[in-house]
């Protein structure tokens, strides 16, 4: 076959697979691998020669991007804010499998010589491998079920984080290991020099140099050679890892790194998107290229106990470490199902290694299937991990209730009271207001920092995932007077709405966003109000501007009132008062307390606003003073305080008929 054609197969094989992938709601990594294995050449009966090795090395810049991007999104602020997991639950993990796997593989060979035969450092370097789990299939899943604020997905991205940062001294220590005896304590030692410079580079001086050379780049106001730069630094600094005996993907990660630390991340996240997906997926269809299938089905039962044996022994390990350093059963256990699998650095880690020749093809092989099949399993496995927790801890149920009775508990005697989904800054602020207000509050919140703290300080604030109907009815969703949300992430905000309106259709429900691009999606979904962030940003940096220009703060106020009266539905009209000017306001839309007469008991609220004209309730309180849903079935009984916004006639009318 010639190029073209090949590469016409590789495109058109790698688009049917991820397009299954996608319309079966899994990662596209699976399509990518799985497009690899059908590409085989023993699968396919391809002759490849030295197109397939062409393939290969362009694989290798997919890890190069792979590993830029890494670098790109882990940030030192992160690390530090996760310490206690990354440091704790993630350094255990990965030193604890590495050290049992080696000692493990060691005495295997001593009992079993013509079984199995490894020297040391072939089982330390498949007890790196063996210590990643995949990062971009186990957060792409927790993303998609809303779980990255979780207790269980905490820890996760803990160690995840840990994991990450562990492969720049295996990256280094992989190449010296390969040394011939005589050389190898040099070699090591060598390494570990170089590993402690790079992690001072990463450290300590090499952001100030990265930030000055990015914003000479960024004066000259050229998207092409800002583009140009990022990929000569990256490559630049993967060939210089290069030449200094290490390998290229090192270099590409420390460039990550690196830029993560100036303000020009987010930009360079973006320009680097389309080259980081599409030579990504040319790497894991590299991978899947690289499985011999013939030896696999020669050796099935090796790669069936390569398969079974270290997903295991890492969903169990994970599990007792992070029992031990303080979690539940459940979130230990959950902890430990998503990170059983192999991860896209194991196989970093595994190629770097045969390449070094401390891997034989025979082991390889098994290897590599036993790793492909575990990641093709997680998504599987992440799904079925609520009933396999429920089933296996006897006292998942329990600790489930008591979370719900807690929070039943705190809101059983609340009435009329305001549910705040979400306690970072703008749901602490809400609640700060409304109570002083004398309006009563009940938040929610995923983080037990936050928590723990607020409820200290006498806060009503309870621990528990507000997109859950069973958390939502024990916080007293059905007695609630309003909802707001304050989480900025869609998908989030879009399965709690479904929740809220499944189980109070009529409760009204406030939704905060950066911006209005998902407004329309928010409002079919049932949100009552959508309030976006920029646009109020907008509106206060106008105002201040024509404050400052000097625009009476009068008319200021009044320009303000008009936009967010066109914006928003529920902040049209205003209360009259007597210095409003009555020509100017005579046709305005305005609000107006009318109570009702008991004389006027019995009528229905729909055959009163109909008789008025055009008037819209914003606010019901009951005789009691307890806020109330405004229905239009309503019957008055009297007593009731009404909150109606329309024209001055249709107001007039309506007291009338309100109090006659």
């Amino acid at each position: 076959m010639s190029s073209l054609e090949l590469t016409l197969l590789y495109l058109l094989t790698a688009v049917l697979a991820v397009a299954a992938c996608r319309w079966a709601k899994l990662p596209p990594i699976l399509g990518y691998l799985l497009a690899g294995v059908a590409m085989e050449p023993h699968t396919l009966g391809l002759a490849f020669g030295q197109d397939a090795e062409g393939i290969r090395q362009l694989g290798e810049y997919g890890v190069v991007f792979l590993m830029f991007v890494i670098g790109l999104e882990f940030n030192l602020p992160k690390l530090r804010a996760m310490r206690r997991h990354v440091f704790g639950l993630g350094l255990a993990q990965v030193l604890w499998t590495m050290l049992l796997v080696t000692c493990g593989s060691m005495a295997l060979g001593w009992l079993l010589p013509t079984v199995w035969h490894m020297d040391w450092q072939t089982a330390l370097v498949l007890s790196g491998a063996m210590a990643m789990s995949s990062t971009a299939i186990v957060v792409k899943m927790m993303a998609d079920r809303l779980e990255l604020e979780s207790e269980h997905g905490q820890r996760v991205m803990g160690v995840l984080l840990l994991q990450d940062l562990a492969v720049v001294p295996l990256l280094v220590l992989i190449p010296a290991l390969s040394s011939p005896p005589e050389q190898l304590l040099g070699s090591l030692a060598a390494a570990g020099l170089k590993a402690i410079v790079l992690i001072a580079l990463l450290l300590w001086g090499g952001q100030h140099l990265m930030r000055g050379w990015l914003v000479i780049v960024a004066r000259r106001r050229s998207q092409e050679l800002f583009m140009l730069n990022l990929l000569l630094l990256t490559l630049g600094l993967a060939w210089l890892t290069q030449q200094a005996g290490l390998s290229l993907a090192l270099g590409a990660f420390i460039c990550g790194v690196l830029i993560s630390e100036t303000e020009f991340r987010v930009q360079v996240a973006a320009e680097i998107r389309p080259f980081h997906d599409v030579l990504l997926g040319l790497f894991f269809v590299t991978i899947g290229m690289l499985l011999d299938l013939r030896q696999v089905v020669l050796q099935w039962p090796l790669v069936l106990l390569l398969l079974v044996v270290p997903v295991l022994f890492k969903l169990v390990l994970v599990s007792v470490l992070a029992r031990l350093l303080g979690a539940g059963t459940g979130t230990a256990l959950r902890t430990g199902l998503y990170l059983a699998q192999a991860g896209e650095f194991g196989f970093v880690l595994l190629t770097l290694s045969r390449r070094e020749g401390l891997v034989a093809p025979e082991l390889f092989h098994p290897i590599l299937a036993a790793m492909v099949l575990s990641m093709l399993a997680t998504p599987f496995i992440i799904m079925a991990s609520n009933r396999i927790v429920l089933r296996l801890v006897a006292s998942e149920w329990l600790q489930q209730s008591l979370q719900m009775t807690h929070i039943a508990v705190k809101s059983i005697n609340t009435s009329g009271h305001v549910l705040i989904c979400g306690y970072g800054r703008s749901g602490q602020a809400m609640a700060r207001m409304l109570e002083h207000e004398g309006i009563t509050t009940l938040a929610l919140d995923l983080d037990p920092d936050h928590v723990q703290q607020a409820r200290a300080a006498g806060q009503a604030v309870a621990y528990g995932d507000a997109t859950k109907a069973p958390t939502l009815t024990a916080a007293g969703l059905a007695r609630a007077s309003a909802v707001v949300l304050t989480y900025l992430d869609t998908a989030v905000v879009l399965k709690t709405l479904a929740t809220i309106r499944a189980l109070a259709p009529h409760t009204p429900v406030i939704v905060r966003t950066q911006t209005d691009r998902d407004l329309e999606r928010l409002r079919a979904a049932g949100a009552t109000e959508v309030v976006p962030e920029s646009q109020e940003g907008s509106l206060m940096l106008a105002g201040h501007a024509l404050a400052l220009v000097g625009v009476p703060m009068r008319r200021v106020i009044h320009i303000v009132q008009q936009y967010r009266e066109q914006r928003y539905g529920l902040l049209r009209g205003f209360f009259h008062g007597a210095a409003d000017s009555h020509e100017d306001e005579l046709e305005a839309e305005r609000l107006a307390t009318i109570t009702v007469s008991p004389a006027a008991a019995g009528q229905r609220l729909a055959d009163v606003l109909a008789a008025s004209g055009a008037l819209r309730v914003v606010r019901l309180r009951s005789r009691q003073g307890t806020p109330q849903t405004p229905q239009t079935d309503l019957l008055l009984e009297g007593g009731e305080t009404l909150v109606l916004s329309g024209k001055a006639e249709a107001l007039t009318r309506a007291e009338q008929l309100l109090n006659p």
